[in-house]
This record gives structure tokens, sequence and C-alpha cells, in this order.
């Protein structure tokens, strides 16, 4: 990448470095296969052909789809549906680690942090399971998979994250310190436990999970939907559904601004996860609104700090397109805003990411605002460092597009 000063003008496409902290993975049908103690090999979720000929996991006798909007990379807008799907009707960099490197190099995307699908986003699937011993099993064995062969099959491409067993803190806590020492900084969490039939994000229920995430420095990522509710009426079309889904973050970030948890754990870190950043502006201001003439009687106190100053302590906000967020950054905080690329989900801008988020990076915004919300907040927040794997020079848009001319961007393959 050119040599250029901090704070000056001029970046160039092809000279950003794009790191996603929201994509998601499709997993391959024999991820549990080197993970799994033999013990429990025989019960492990299975991928297998259903009656309709698309592929499916079974466990424990109930059979969760693959669902086609989960994995639309390579299709035109006009192919999105909701329908049943297999592997053999997706692209492979959905579940293919190798072709998926192929497609982040085609898009010119260097790092990225992968959700889960088939286990939902916060592992709820796991936390069902009738054998809670078979559920952590199973959980441990999906971590293993993801952090050692899918995020470890090539150094510096991604940034690991982990599911816990949301159903017991104290095994979450054993959690996170046996992925921290594997070097994972990242897990996932509800946005709205309560939804899921557990006490609210306000309980001092969840503080060994919280303090077992602050003495490992693990970033806590609360994904829209990971609540698995949408607050939308029964009847309305599925349009309503996503446009409200990032207004989830909007009420887990007014729960945890007011929350006594940042109180008792002052350095805890979360990641509101493809919540998008425009609303930010407003919900800041209105915390501090409410605050300033609602403290005295609701007995807040945040001492010589406003809530919008905690927020920006305290959590981590990302964004795909948003032109209105990107105008408004020195009011939500250039420091906290991080990149997303959504792959391979209906929202995302893949193969041409580069293209749709360079649009809104006009002459008032300087390089040094560009390298930060591009790349340089995801590696201090998720302590990941790609460059000791991967020259700089070579981790750019244009360095990696170059390396993958031969991709084929429509289609499956």
């Amino acid at each position: 990448m050119a040599e250029r000063d901090e704070g000056t003008l001029g970046m160039l496409m092809d000279d950003l470095i794009l790191v996603s902290v929201d994509d998601h993975v499709v997993e391959p049908p024999d991820m549990f296969k080197n993970h799994t103690p033999a013990k429990w090999r025989d019960q492990m979720p299975k991928s297998i052909k259903g009656p309709a000929g698309n592929d499916v996991w079974v466990f424990e006798g109930n059979q969760i789809p693959n669902i086609g909007l989960n994995a639309v990379a390579g299709r035109p807008p006009e192919d999105y549906n909701m329908d049943v799907t297999s592997y053999d009707q997706i692209r492979r960099g959905t579940y293919d680690i190798h072709q998926r490197v192929r497609d982040m190099n085609v898009n010119g995307v260097l790092g990225s942090m992968c959700f889960p699908s088939f286990p939902q986003f916060t592992g709820q699937l796991f936390s069902r399971t009738q054998d809670k011993e078979l559920g952590l099993a199973a959980l441990r064995a999906y971590n293993d998979w993801h952090i050692d062969e899918w995020c470890g099959s090539y150094p510096g491409r991604f940034i690991p994250l982990a599911l816990p067993p949301i159903w017991d803190p104290e095994l979450m806590a054993a959690e996170v310190r046996r992925i921290a020492a594997k070097g994972v900084h990242a897990i996932t969490f509800s946005e709205d436990p309560t939804r899921l039939k557990y006490p609210s994000l306000h309980s001092e229920h969840w503080d060994p999970f919280y303090k077992a995430c602050v003495e490992n420095n693990v970033v806590i990522c609360l994904h829209i939907g990971s609540s698995s509710y949408i607050p939308t009426y029964e009847d309305a079309p599925f349009d309503v559904t996503i446009t409200m889904t990032p207004m989830n973050l909007f009420e887990t970030a007014a729960n945890l601004i007011w929350s006594p948890v940042l109180k008792r754990f002052p350095t805890i870190q979360f990641a509101l996860s493809e919540g998008g950043i425009g609303w930010l502006p407003y919900f800041l201001e209105r915390i501090d609104y409410v605050y300033e003439r609602h403290r005295f009687w609701t007995h807040q106190d945040f001492g010589d700090e406003l809530p919008s100053q905690r927020a920006r302590k305290h959590f981590t906000f990302c964004f795909i397109d948003d032109k209105y967020g990107i105008e408004a950054r020195k009011h939500i905080g250039v420091d906290n805003i991080t990149w997303e690329c959504d792959y391979p989900h209906s929202d995302s801008a893949w193969p041409t990411a580069p293209e749709a988020v360079m649009k809104h990076f006009d002459d008032s915004v300087t390089d040094s605002e560009i390298n930060k919300m591009t790349h340089l907040n995801a590696m201090r927040i998720f302590n990941y460092d790609p460059f000791k794997h991967i020259p700089r020079d070579q981790a750019t848009v244009g360095a990696l597009r170059a390396s993958a001319s031969d991709v084929t961007t429509s289609g499956i393959y």
C-alpha cells in the first residue's frame, strides 16, 4: 500500500485493507469427523439427505435444514428465496474453507469472522439437548472445528469466534477460558436471552461468564437474531422482518447501557454484530438526554461521564452499507466502527464489497479514518494481527484480487 501521512486524503480502492467482523459459515457435512470424542461419535449432528433430496442436519431426532437465503453468494437477487437447499445448490465457498479463501480474495477481503448457521447464532441447538453432557460435547467439538480447522487452515485470514454453553454460566466461563487458551478473543451471546427463557442481560446470573470474558480479553458478540426473535406482526411480509432486525440491537444497547453490568465489569466489551450504525447518533444523543433529565429519580450515576461516553468504551459497532452512518462517524466515534461483508447472506455486496464501501468514503473521510474503520479497529478490538502471517503489501484489495483472477463469481463454483 502506498505510504501516506496520517490524516491526509486520497485513499485508492485497491489500497484498502478489508477485515470483515461479520460473515457466516455453512458448516460442511464432515465437520465433526476430526473433533468428536469416541464416546459421542454416534450421537453427534449428522448431515443427511432429506426426503425431498435436500441436505439437512439431524440431531436428537430433529431435522435442521439449510436455508437458501443464508447462502445466496453467486446468485442474482431475483433468485433469492427461503427454500431448503443442499450443498450442491450453493456456492462451495460457503462451506469449503479453501474455496472460501478464494472467494475472500476475489472480493479483496483479507480477514473474516464467521458466525454459525445450523447451530444458530449462540448455539441454541446445543442448549436444547435432552442430555446436556452431549450438548456440551457437541458444542466443544463445534468450537474446535471452527478454531482449529476452519480458521486454522489459513493463519491470518480469520478471527475465530466461539459458541457458549448458554444453559450454564459456569460452563460458559470454563469454555471462555478453554478457547482463550487457544488464542480466541470472541464469543457469541444472545442479544436478548429472555427470549430463550434465560435471565435478562441485567441479571447477575451471567456474572461468571462476564468475569471470564474480562479476565481473558474476550469480546462478547451479540448478533442480530441471536434471541431467535424479531419484533414483527405475524401477518407482516418478510420485508418488515429484514427492515426491523437491526432494531433488536437498539434495544440491546439500551438495556446494557442502563444495566449494572458495565459498572460491575468496567472493562467488558460487547460487539453489536450486523446492527448497522446509522441509528447510533440518535441513540447516543437520546441516552445522554435521558440521563441529564431523569438520573435524579432513576438513580443512575455515571460519575464524570455521560452514557454516550460509556457506550463508546464498551461497544463495537459495524456496518455493511451505511452512508448516513459514515457521514455521522465523528458523532458515533471512529474508533468504535468496524466493517462487515456478511458473506454469503443476502445483505452482502460480495463480490463487489470494495466498490460498495468505497462509495461512502468521500473527500471528507481521511486515510486514517478509512484504515481504522476497514481493518485497524477490528485488529485492535479482537486481538487479531494478520500481518504476522501475510505481508501488508499482499493484504490489499488490489493484491488479493490479483491472486484470484481465475475465480468465477457467478454460480456455485
